[in-house]
């Protein structure tokens, strides 16, 4: 996923269908500078983590 798309579904109001791994995730912030998304899956939001806006998948 580019940075741009990302960080206007972080911003948005509405939930975009996004998957890491496979997994529905909510984006909770992007980190232009490193390529990176704050993110945490939508059934376990306790799971924050970082990982690549590459692996990140918009459906």
């Amino acid at each position: 996923m580019n940075t741009q798309r990302a960080k206007e579904i972080a911003e948005s109001a509405e939930m975009a269908n996004v998957t890491y791994n496979g997994v529905p995730i909510y984006i909770q912030h992007v980190d232009e500078d490193h390529g990176m998304a704050r993110i945490f899956p939508l059934d376990e939001p306790q799971k924050e983590h970082e990982v690549l806006l590459t692996n990140l998948k918009e459906h």
